[in-house]
């Protein structure tokens, strides 16, 4: 027998994957990850083609149909894929667009100056991992049809299928996702809508219209349409706010073939809400366009504020923290060559965004100012006043700081940490009340699980500035006990646990004690939610006993299926649950927080612009929308004290 040996490496190991195979083998490289979110990375894929057209000029309707079965088909009025044969390839260009990565019209002068999808393995990607796709273009008199199977093999070659008006151009996709690559093949249509909707925002006079055709009762489906562009995006994120002026102001500016936009309003909140876009893509992480746009609104604030004396020569200037407060802002920029930090094209890095962001912005702005003093001067004395909150809150923010261990050994006899120093294995209870906080600390594993109670329901954060939520003194043993700080000061590396479970009961008043820790977490320790160190605890609505089995079931639907499941002659004792501070240790442990048994819900932000909506809803100023959606949602709760 010949052992082969572990240090040899030759031509042989080395593996060659031919076409779309490659794609196939490492799906997460091309679309980030197969879990729901890639599943959707699909439909934008082709969507982004679309829209390509529609920037270019080409393209004035879009449609999304959710088939049954799970399938989605695009249809778009643009010029339609070319349909010659390519010279490289040898087949159509249809097919080579679906079937050869890094072909598309993205590289030369000839295809598309704007485009968000950069790479051109778009519609190759989708078609790798799907199990059927029909591509029909709409051109010249003709209509044509391509049809691929099975990961991207060409199973009929385009070829002309009927005749359509000669004026009609077009091209419609209908692709399946391969549910033996996607953890889900389930389309969720809000999620669908929420982008949908945001291309229609940033893509001024472009109509979308979404239909599910999972659902027979929906035919007509939504449309889409915002002849405003942004203007009507911020309208739309302000809507569960008060505006404190009642103008948008809309600026727009173009150099070198960089469009640039921005439109902004401020409300009442202390919540600042800014969103910017390159080509359609969100750029969570800001880059150049935004940090321009920052510095020209620093700057031109202060100017006009010391040239109206608003401002008073022995002031301190206004920090961007002041300024950006109750600010709703959405920054979009169209670039020919946009160069992108990182692979998920969170950060713009294009330095000559910078200067032109800075100057569109500062002399649109300006004018503004100096056009509208009325509205002006609401707006400098609203940062004015957060400048004052900020000064308030950088003293009561010394008292939050979390030196050492000692400095929590018993601060107001609150918190009863871990022994465990190393985060990434502690975690920490926050509990409520403290009749749950004294069975949680008994029932704990005191190596790795610290408690913490706080008594009530906390102060809602969406009504408050940080200087009013930092004299709140559960909020300052939270920051304290999290060790990170808050603000300016915030500092991920320093969190002391990388659990953070909020524990409350398994009912409505414990329900609103959650949402207000997850308005406070979201609103001051955002970095932590989106690290995914945030969970709720899933305390059992209901325990079910049968001869020596006892299950815990942790609401209705789970209860009905239980017993369902049970032989119908077996005989069960059905007990509703107490409250957590009614339960001992034991009990407590058992069906809340041993590793081993336990069910915790893991709290993520995937759209942070639509969190940011959600929570202005529930938790802000406006009552009505509030009203508007425990109405609509009054299937699932019985009341709801918000």
């Amino acid at each position: 027998m010949e052992i082969k040996n572990e240090q040899h490496y030759d031509a042989s190991d080395i593996q060659v994957l031919e076409g779309l195979e490659a794609v196939r083998k490492r799906p997460g490289m091309y679309i980030g990850t197969t879990d729901v979110k890639g599943l959707h990375h699909l439909v934008w894929e082709i969507v982004d083609n679309a829209i390509d057209e529609a920037l270019a000029g080409y393209c004035k309707n879009i449609e999304i149909i959710i088939n049954k079965g799970n399938s989605i088909t695009i249809k778009d009025d643009g010029r339609g894929i070319p349909i010659g044969v390519h010279a490289k390839t040898g087949i159509s260009t249809v097919e080579t667009v679906y079937t050869v990565l890094h072909a598309g019209g993205k590289f030369g002068e000839g295809g598309y100056k704007v485009s968000g999808g950069l790479h051109g393995v778009g519609a190759s990607v989708v078609n790798a991992l799907s199990t059927s796709v029909t591509v029909t273009v709409y051109k010249e008199g003709h209509i044509y049809e391509a049809k691929f199977a099975n990961g991207g093999k060409i199973v009929q070659h385009l070829e002309i299928i009927g005749d359509c008006d000669i004026n009609r151009t077009g091209t419609t996709v209908t692709f399946k996702p391969d549910p033996t690559i996607f953890d889900t093949d389930i389309y969720d249509y809000e999620t669908i809508k929420v982008r949908t909707r945001e291309l229609a925002f940033l893509n001024r006079g472009l109509r979308l219209t979404l239909r599910d055709d999972r659902d027979n009762e929906d035919t007509t489906g939504e449309t889409f349409l915002y002849e405003g562009g942004i203007s009507e995006y911020v309208k739309y994120l302000n809507q569960n706010r008060t505006p404190i002026h009642e103008q948008i102001i809309h600026l727009e500016g173009e150099e070198d073939e960089v469009v640039f936009e921005v439109a902004m309003q401020y409300n009442s909140s202390y919540v600042e809400s800014i969103y910017s876009f390159v080509n359609n893509i969100n750029t969570h992480d800001g880059g150049t366009h935004e940090e321009g746009v920052r510095r020209a609104l620093t700057r031109v604030i202060n100017s006009y504020a010391r040239k109206t004396n608003l401002l008073k020569e022995k002031d301190d200037s206004l920090t961007g923290e002041d300024v950006k407060e109750g600010l709703t802002m959405i920054v979009s920029c169209k670039h020919p060559n946009p160069q992108f930090e990182g692979q998920t094209k969170g950060r713009l890095g294009n330095s000559e965004v910078r200067k032109l962001a800075d100057n569109v912005f500062a002399e649109g702005f300006e004018r503004f100012l100096m056009e509208n003093p009325e509205e002006a001067k609401i707006i400098v004395e609203k940062t004015m006043t957060a400048a004052r909150a900020r000064v308030a809150a950088k003293k009561a923010r010394e008292l939050t700081r979390r030196k050492s261990d000692l400095d929590v050994v018993n601060f107001g006899g609150k918190l009863e940490d871990c022994k465990e120093k190393d985060p990434s294995i502690c975690e920490v209870f926050i509990v409520e009340g403290d009749s749950a906080g004294g069975s949680a600390v008994r029932g704990r594993n005191s190596m790795t699980q610290a408690i913490l109670p706080i008594r009530g329901k906390i102060l809602n954060v969406e009504k408050a500035r940080m200087d009013r939520a930092l004299s709140n003194e559960e909020i300052r043993t939270i920051i304290t006990a999290f060790g990170t700080g808050i603000g300016q000061d915030f500092d991920l590396k320093k969190l002391r646990y990388h659990k953070i479970i909020i524990m409350t009961d398994a009912d409505v008043d414990g329900s609103h004690i959650r949402v207000l820790l997850l308005t406070l977490f979201y609103r001051f320790f955002r970095p932590i939610v989106e690290a995914g160190y945030v969970y709720a605890a899933q305390p059992p609505l209901y325990c079910i006993k049968h001869g020596k089995t006892i299950k815990y079931l942790k609401d209705d639907p789970e209860k009905d299926a239980y017993i369902a499941s049970l032989n119908p002659n077996t005989k069960y004792e059905l007990l509703r649950m107490k409250g957590l501070g009614e339960m001992n240790a034991e009990e407590l442990d058992e069906t809340t927080m041993n590793i081993n048994t336990r069910i915790l819900k893991k709290i993520t932000v995937a759209d942070a612009i639509a969190a940011d909506a959600t929570f202005s809803k529930l938790m802000g100023e406006e009552v009505e929308p509030r009203r508007q959606f425990i109405e609509e949602n009054a299937t699932y709760v019985e009341h709801l004290d918000v």
